[in-house]
């Protein structure tokens, strides 16, 4: 029986332990597109922290029975859709088909993926429960899984070239931690060495997972330009510190090794999206200062030519009230930041207004923000005050408003909706200034495929969650 004092707090850890023995990958895809779900669950990687009590235990040693047994199950079902050999089939043919292989390994992926969905469905729904969240957050959930299944005609199509592609390369690994992964995008042009877009993606500081950025990153690499999506630490699993130690250490990785993949490390360019952004951001900066002082570091804030911020916020004494009204409640908000003590040191905004970081401002690359007017989410505020500050500081930065553009429409339903997007025209035109040759090549390239009906974009920005 838990104490009365502390009781959300005592209700927060319980729900962290139980679920942090089993998060992964997969604990993303299941809130945003069932279909990676399925694709991406083998590369599950188990994040169990060292078991202290027995209590722990025994949740862990039901929760893996209960998944065999929906594994059982399910393997049963697939059993009559992909037909597996058996024992004696195998001792008749000792060499089987390339083909029967790659049929057997997809159907034991599927059921792997299926069967780890049932149950981060049901630690996800226990997580909610101790958190003590009600109907908002579940009526969220279910918007949120319906505009999913609105645009799922275009995830499926980003999904096969995913999975398929082999001009991605999934899961590189850049650190020692189990979400310390990326994936690059790798152009088919492999003359000389290409632009690089380091891209950390949005999520809530929940929710957040690599594969987000993998439209992003198959299109930019249709103009020539390699991609870095970097995974990182969420919350419960992580807080802020941890997910920008992540993020930093990625981008170590990029400027250092890229060269091996075809990337020029002259020319890497820092992206993020919504909490992707304020993550990111908050590197570039905290690199920059340390760079000032002289500190030790793995990487060099000049070796970044631009960044880009997409739907931000940027300073955390603004949002947490905002978006406790929106759903994410004062003491998640807290949990994740690491306190109110910790604002200033996570608010890009703020530490621009220091006289002290002035110098560090100097050795910052250009700055370009992007937000729609029309984002409530994050208030396109958060990107002209931040601009602002930096300008003060001494900075080059500029904010580009998109009139009546909401939080995920710059990110997702343009991108999908295929033709002229003014964002991504302008990304482009900064990476290839001063190539003729690649400008040359973005003027005449083909309008973008649409893979997804206006209809159905239309009705999942009705129903959009963000």
């Amino acid at each position: 029986m838990p104490p009365k004092k502390g009781k959300s707090k005592y209700k927060l850890n319980k729900a962290r332990k139980i679920i942090s023995f089993r998060q992964s990958e997969i604990l993303s895809f299941l809130f945003f597109s069932f279909f990676f779900l399925f694709i991406e669950g083998p590369a599950m990687t188990t994040l169990s922290p060292p078991m202290h009590d027995h209590r722990q235990r025994c949740e862990t040693a039901t929760a893996s029975h209960l998944c065999l047994d929906v594994r059982c199950l399910i393997s049963r079902f697939l059993g009559s859709i992909f037909p597996i050999p058996g024992i004696h089939q195998q001792q008749q043919f000792r060499r089987k088909p390339a083909s029967m292989d790659r049929q057997i390994s997809f159907s034991r992926d599927i059921g792997h993926a299926a069967a780890e969905t049932y149950l981060i469905t049901r630690l996800t729904f226990t997580l909610l429960r101790y958190l003590g969240v009600g109907y908002r957050w579940y009526t969220r959930l279910v918007a949120l899984a319906c505009y999913a299944l609105l645009l799922m005609p275009g995830f499926i199509q980003v999904a096969y070239c995913y999975f398929f592609s082999s001009q991605v390369r999934r899961s590189i690994i850049y650190g020692d931690q189990p979400r310390n992964r990326l994936d690059l995008y790798l152009p088919t042009n492999i003359n000389g060495p290409k632009p690089v877009v380091v891209f950390v993606t949005g999520g809530a500081w929940i929710i957040g997972y690599k594969a987000w950025g993998s439209l992003l990153g198959l299109q930019l690499a249709e103009r020539d330009v390699i991609v870095a999506c970097i995974d990182y630490r969420n919350f419960p699993q992580g807080t802020i510190s941890d997910m920008v130690k992540d993020v930093s250490q990625g981008v170590s990785f990029v400027c250092n090794l890229i060269g091996r993949y075809g990337g020029d490390p002259n020319r890497i360019y820092l992206m993020g999206q919504s909490a992707g952004a304020h993550i990111s951001s908050c590197v570039l900066l905290e690199q920059a200062i340390k760079e000032s002082r002289g500190e030790s570091i793995t990487w060099s804030v000049s070796q970044i030519k631009a960044y880009f911020g997409l739907s931000g916020g940027y300073n955390l004494f603004n949002l947490v009230d905002h978006f406790h009204n929106r759903g994410l409640y004062r003491s998640i908000f807290l949990s994740i930041m690491e306190g109110v003590e910790s604002f200033e040191q996570f608010s890009p905004e703020v530490r621009m207004k220091d006289p002290r970081n002035r110098e560090a401002a100097s050795l910052l690359p250009p700055i370009k923000l992007f937000h729609g007017t029309s984002d409530l989410s994050i208030p396109s505020d958060a990107s002209i005050n931040l601009v602002e500050a930096l300008k003060g500081a001494g900075a080059e930065a500029e904010v580009i408003l998109y009139e009546g553009k909401s939080h995920t429409d710059l990110f997702l339903q343009d991108p999908l909706r295929g033709g002229k997007d003014d964002l991504f025209d302008h990304v482009v035109a900064v990476i290839h200034a001063g190539d003729e040759e690649a400008l040359a090549k973005d003027a005449s390239a083909p309008p973008r495929k649409r893979l997804v009906p206006e209809i159905l974009l239309r009705l999942a920005r009705h129903i959009s969650p963000f």
